[in-house]
């Protein structure tokens, strides 16, 4: 029974190349040995899909495939125009086997695009260097790289802010799983990826394997925001802090020896809720570009368990000091 290459593919006649490279891939991959150490019959369909994609994947083949059928190797057939003007036909015998092969070639310029011995179109040269294909000089059809493996990988507010590692564990196509650590690169951020180079699915052949492409997520902090290389902190001070000003200790991700650690911030008097003291360089400080600053969000905390004589008596300061806090507030 003839092979069709096309129906071996799962293709038509009409497909494109870029719809048998894609076929090929895919089945390459499906029945490759290595994928299907237990399938006797998969190394036979192995060879057949890699048989199809080289013939279909050459122009110049898959028009002879398609002319002539799965013979066309062996097949010739060129009615060209002779020096008399009549139909010519050109006979060539293989001498390797007992009986020797022949091919009749009529059509010259129909299969390499010009007559017989024309400059720039078929001839000898061509016509030979072609059979040569067929025969003792078949291309090997090209290998396929592994196709990427993709994941995803949550790491905690801290890390992604100043570096470290963090572990994903892979299952082969084997069954057996394997843990890789990843290193996180300072100041990454949600949604970034991150590459594994090699640690896909293996190639065909001698092709390399695809890589691991990982997605970054980052949790978030009870306390920190983040907003591109800013980190924001909402600080909360007493009553009495707030009104003759403080020294007070702010945690930032930037202390000594590379950890985190605190740093002194000056609170002036007076200072009310919402006020933003700035802490220049604590912010994110990426691998590549300009580090970013801490804000200190200032919130005033009222003591509890106040008696109503010393409610009394904030409310008699307020009277004394008029203010309109919400004047400029506008929808």
């Amino acid at each position: 029974m003839a092979v069709d290459h096309y129906a071996t593919l799962g293709l038509t006649k009409s497909a494109t190349p870029e719809e048998i490279q894609k076929a090929y891939r895919k089945l390459a991959r499906k029945y490759h040995p290595d994928m299907n150490p237990n399938d006797k019959t998969a190394k036979q369909k192995f060879q057949e899909v890699q048989s199809a994609f080289e013939v279909l994947s050459d122009a110049d083949k898959r028009k002879r495939y398609d002319q002539f059928g799965a013979d066309f190797e062996s097949m010739g057939g060129f009615p060209g125009g002779g020096p008399g003007g009549g139909p010519r036909t050109w006979r060539y015998t293989t001498t390797g086997g007992p009986q020797g092969q022949q091919f009749d070639f009529n059509d010259l310029g129909d299969l390499f695009g010009g007559g017989a011995g024309t400059e720039g179109g078929g001839g000898f040269a061509d016509l030979f260097r072609n059979l040569g294909r067929g025969r003792g000089g078949r291309r090997t059809a090209p290998t396929a790289r592994g196709e990427d493996l993709k994941h995803e990988l949550t790491v905690p507010f801290n890390t992604a802010v100043m570096g470290g590692e963090a572990a994903i564990t892979v299952q082969r196509q084997n069954g057996e799983t394997e843990t890789l650590q990843v290193k996180i690169p300072a100041g990454i951020e949600d949604g970034k990826k991150i590459r594994l180079r090699g640690q896909g699915i293996p190639g065909l052949g001698d092709a390399p394997a695809g890589d691991i492409v990982l997605t970054i997520h980052v949790s978030t902090h009870p306390y920190f925001r983040r907003t591109g290389n800013r980190l924001e902190v909402r600080v909360p001070i007493t009553l009495a802090e707030a009104a003759t000003g403080a020294k007070i200790d702010v945690p930032t991700p930037h202390g000594e020896g590379g950890r985190a650690g605190v740093i002194t911030l000056t609170v002036p008097p007076n200072t009310s809720s919402g006020k933003r003291l700035r802490i220049k360089g604590h912010g994110v400080r990426p691998a590549n570009g300009p580090a970013g600053d801490l804000f200190a969000e200032i919130q005033v905390v009222l003591p509890e368990g106040l008696s109503d004589a010393e409610r009394q008596q904030l409310a008699e300061i307020s009277h004394r000091h008029r203010q309109e806090p919400r004047r400029e507030l506008r929808w």
